[in-house]
């Protein structure tokens, strides 16, 4: 996924860009990244975090760093930021989302007798990309409006100048970018919940391709949001922070009225509800409060030095790491029947595992809550798979099981109400050793949203949204 934080102020932003960029941990570890700007240039530094924390990586630099204008990043592929020349100018970038059409623009552009200098891996490096794009055009807003003419997929945009930063969200909004102020400073973030302890108020969410140049004195619109908007539903049962809002929002609240939903569909005699850490946690709690069933912790996160098991893209340290750190109390487990709650079912690796040292500790029954539909598609607008085989997908897998072929009767299985659907999710079920297995109705989890069906992106459940 990844996720950015600019800041302009009259004063010395360094230690806002610091704190309010690792307040974004969450969303990668792989690429941090800084960049500020004063009246002797830009300065910058990338750091690789995925064996150490944002800040560990990045306080021996903040010595070097001094400027009232700055751009952060946590990224799980791309060494961001970028310091372009120009005829623009000398300009810091950041970007935030998923181009699929990356070979068609690399293409057109050596066409042009054009280069690419950055590599991420074997290709190209798509900030750079965005880069070049910005570039072909007279202004940064005509630059940006390029941009989101010729790109597939998704795209957010911080560029950073002497002037002021350039906050620009993507053109069907599939990313949020939340502007904040307090005196004399603006900033700009994929997550609202880095302001409140940097003492910054929130000021303003931007629309679908909105396009403001934030300065210390103000946020100047300089394109006006469009029409549509299909914003990722996966921030509310997953990537977001709980604490954050998106759209007005809230995270943790939303995730209270998915578990909610998914009590009032359930008839199960259970002991407790627990889910699993982190997200999970919310959805469960709102089980648990629907059903007025206590919530309980048969395992404990160990978190001073795990990370997250999810965004390692080893299948054999995402492994470890999940296993690792969740410990299991075998006091609150044994002859326990339980019901989990879990932010979604993606492969199905990790949750296996988990099932079954519940049962060798001693639990009777295992049900399972995923507080979304099953995923059946791969996504085409972040970096939700961008590494990962579609038949990877606990949904495909069974798919497969059924028909022989994973990419057959998918609208059959994207409807709950389907005998392929129950087939589905009755495969899932047995492989995971689970005593029961529902998963939440999409029309449940748009309600628990807020929005309407039309203005989220639900694109790897039921493939209904367009670029």
């Amino acid at each position: 996924m990844g996720g950015f934080f600019g800041v302009v102020s009259k004063e010395n932003c360094v230690n806002d860009l610091f704190y309010g960029t690792d307040y974004h941990s969450h969303l990668g570890t792989k690429r941090g990244g800084m960049a500020v700007v004063n009246s002797e240039g830009f300065s910058r530094a990338i750091h690789n975090i995925e064996n150490a924390y944002f800040r560990n990586k990045f306080e021996q630099d903040l010595p070097k760093f001094n400027g009232k204008n700055g751009i952060g990043v946590i990224s799980d592929y791309e060494p961001q930021p970028l310091i372009i020349n120009s005829h623009l100018g000398k300009f810091g970038i950041v970007t935030i989302g998923k181009i699929v059409n990356v070979d068609e623009l690399k293409d057109r552009a050596f066409k042009n007798n054009l280069h690419f200098s950055e590599i991420n891996g074997s290709d190209i490096n798509p900030t750079e990309l965005v880069a070049m794009l910005i570039a072909e055009e007279p202004t940064f807003e005509d630059g940006i409006q390029n941009v989101y003419n010729r790109i597939k997929g998704s795209c957010s945009i911080l560029i950073l100048t002497e002037k002021g930063i350039y906050a620009a969200r993507d053109k069907l909004g599939r990313t949020p970018v939340i502007i904040a102020k307090r005196h004399n400073a603006f900033a700009a973030a994929s997550e609202s919940s880095s302001f409140p302890n940097l003492d910054f108020e929130y000021y303003k969410d931007l629309g679908p391709g909105e396009i403001v140049l934030l300065t210390a004195e103000g946020c100047q619109q300089l394109k006006k949001p469009g029409d549509k908007m299909q914003i990722c539903a996966f921030l509310w049962v997953y990537y977001g922070y709980p604490s954050s809002t998106y759209e007005g929002i809230n995270v943790e609240k939303s995730r209270y009225r998915c578990g909610a939903a998914l009590a009032k569909n359930d008839d199960i005699d259970i002991d407790f509800v627990s889910g699993i850490p982190d997200s999970g946690i919310g959805h469960a709690i709102g089980y648990s409060n629907q059903k007025k069933i206590p919530y309980m912790r048969p395992y404990v996160k160990y978190t001073p030095t795990w990370p997250r098991s999810f965004m390692p893209q080893s299948q054999e340290l995402r492994s470890l790491v999940a296993k690792m750190k969740l410990i299991p109390n075998k006091d609150i487990i044994k002859d326990k029947k339980i019901v989990f709650c879990e932010d979604s079912i993606v492969r199905g690796t990790q949750l296996q595992d988990t099932v079954q040292i519940l049962y060798d500790y001693g639990a009777k029954e295992i049900h399972m809550r995923p507080s979304c539909p099953t995923l059946i598609h791969s996504c085409d607008f972040l970096n939700f798979s961008r590494s990962r085989s579609i038949l990877d997908l606990a949904g495909r897998k069974a798919i497969k099981e059924i028909e022989g072929k994973d990419d057959v009767n998918l609208k059959e299985y994207a409807n709950p109400d389907s005998e392929k659907y129950k087939e589905m999710v009755e495969k899932i079920r047995i492989r995971l050793k689970l005593t029961s297995l529902k998963f939440q109705r999409m029309d449940d989890l748009v309600k628990a949203i807020g929005l309407p069906k039309e203005k989220l992106c639900t694109h790897c459940w039921d493939k209904s949204s367009y670029f």
